[in-house]
């Protein structure tokens, strides 16, 4: 490999990936995806922007034998079509635990059930996405999609990912890069 080819590899994690309207594949129209691992490997990211409107926190938390907190706020996020009934939590890194990857210094993403007991109890972390399953790509395939126009990647904005209404996630990761991703389609061209 190339040193180019590194610096590309690692400067993807903790970006997102915006689909465009030349996205093929209907599964990610208008997604926002957090790139939480990308290496000679592939790559995993974590959807942020595509609540799961079958399950909901609560059923989660009574299944697992939790309290549900009275002021619990959380959605369900399907995070990727890939092992659709594995869970995992992104949140910021001021809550500190185990297990954990650091995507970037202000965002980690665990699999690890303590979090989730955590949050029950009323001393997790105080912002935070649980998802279920997540994107994933073979070695090289993400950077083929990318060839192929379907992706378009920023640099993450944590605000987005825990503060921004869901439905407007997609249009503000752009526009705070001055991109109007709605038309973006009319801005591609190959050289």
């Amino acid at each position: 490999m190339d040193k180019s080819s590194k610096t590309i590899i690692d400067t993807l994690t903790g970006s997102f990936l915006l689909s465009t309207p030349k996205m093929p594949d209907p599964r990610f129209a208008e997604q926002v995806i957090y790139i939480c691992s990308h290496g000679h490997e592939g790559a995993v990211g974590i959807a942020v922007n595509k609540p799961n409107i079958q399950l909901t926190l609560d059923e989660v938390l009574v299944s697992n034998g939790l309290p549900v907190p009275e002021n619990l706020t959380g959605t369900i996020y399907t995070g990727g079509p890939v092992e659709p009934n594995a869970a995992f939590i992104l949140y910021q890194s001021d809550y500190v635990t185990e297990q954990h990857i650091e995507v970037s210094s202000t965002v980690y993403l665990s699999r690890n059930t303590q979090i989730l007991e955590d949050i029950a109890h009323g001393c997790g972390p105080e912002k935070f996405l649980f998802a279920i399953g997540y994107a994933g790509w073979g070695p090289g395939q993400l950077e083929q999609e990318l060839l192929s126009q379907g992706w378009l990647t920023i640099p993450a904005e944590d605000s987005i990912i825990f503060d921004v209404p869901d439905d407007e996630k997609w249009k503000r990761a752009a526009a705070i890069y001055g991109i109007d991703i709605s038309t973006f389609q009319d801005c591609i061209g190959n050289a």
